[in-house]
C-alpha cells in the first residue's frame, strides 16, 4: 500500500518466564527504520515483575530513540536505567544502504549470523556489564549483509551451542521454537528471536 515501508527484516520470537510465571524480564524489540531495521533483545537482571519492568524501560527507550546510532543508544539506556535493576543486552541495526549488520553487545545475551551454504558462523562479542549500573566501553563491529542471513539473539535462559545446530533455510519461528526446546534453562527466563534480512526491494518490484 502507497507509504507503507518495504519489508527488509521477517522475524520469529519464543519464549517463557520462570516457572510459568506471568511477568518475564526478557524481551525483544524490533523496529523498521527507513534505512533499515533496528533488533535488540534485552534481558532485566533477575526474575520477576522488576526484572520486567527494567527490560520494558530499556525496551521503550530503544524504541523512541532509535534512529541513535546503537552506542549512543546503550549510553542513553544506561543513564535511564540507573534506579532499575539494569539490563544486559544485544542490538544490531540492519542498513539497508550499505547491506551491513553493526551490532554490539552489553553482558551475555549471545547473538549469531549465520550465512546460507557458509560453515562459519559469526558471533557477537559479549563484554561483560550492565547496562544501567556498569557499562564497559562499547565497540560495535560491522559485517557485510545479504538477503538470506539468518540473525538470532537469545538471552542466558538459553544453554550455550545452539548456534552450531542452526539451520538458516528452516521456518523462523521453527527456528525460534527448537532453539527453546532443546536448548532453554528450567531455572531461568529464556528468549530467542530468529530473524531473515531481505535487502531492499530491487526497483519495481511489487
Amino acid at each position: 500500500m502507497p507509504g507503507r515501508p518495504a519489508v527488509f527484516f521477517d522475524h520469529a520470537v519464543a519464549g517463557r518466564a520462570l516457572g510459568g510465571a506471568e511477568a518475564s524480564g526478557d524481551l525483544h524489540m524490533v523496529k523498521q527504520l527507513e534505512r533499515g531495521m533496528l533488533v535488540a533483545v534485552v534481558d532485566g537482571l533477575g526474575h520477576g515483575h522488576d526484572a520486567q519492568a527494567a527490560a520494558r524501560l530499556a525496551v521503550a527507550t530503544l524504541e523512541a530513540e532509535a534512529d541513535r546510532e546503537i552506542s549512543k543508544l546503550v549510553e542513553r539506556c544506561h543513564s535511564v536505567l540507573n534506579r532499575t535493576r539494569g539490563v544486559v543486552m544485544s542490538i544490531a541495526s540492519l542498513d539497508a544502504e550499505r547491506e551491513t549488520l553493526t551490532w554490539l553487545a552489553v553482558g551475555n545475551v549471545e547473538g549469531v549470523l549465520v550465512r546460507p551454504g557458509a560453515a562459519k558462523r559469526e558471533a557477537i562479542l559479549m563484554r561483560g556489564g550492565i547496562v544501567g549500573h556498569r557499562l564497559p566501553p562499547l565497540r560495535t563491529a560491522t559485517l557485510p549483509l545479504r538477503p538470506g542471513d539468518l540473525l538470532v539473539l537469545a538471552t542466558d535462559g538459553i544453554r550455550e551451542g545452539f548456534a552450531e545446530k542452526l539451520r538458516p533455510g528452516d521456518g523462523l519461528q521453527e527456528i525460534a521454537d527448537g532453539v527453546l526446546a532443546r536448548y532453554g534453562r528450567a531455572e531461568d527466563d529464556a528468549l530467542v528471536l530468529a530473524g531473515r534480512w531481505h535487502g531492499r526491494p530491487k526497483a519495481g518490484a511489487s
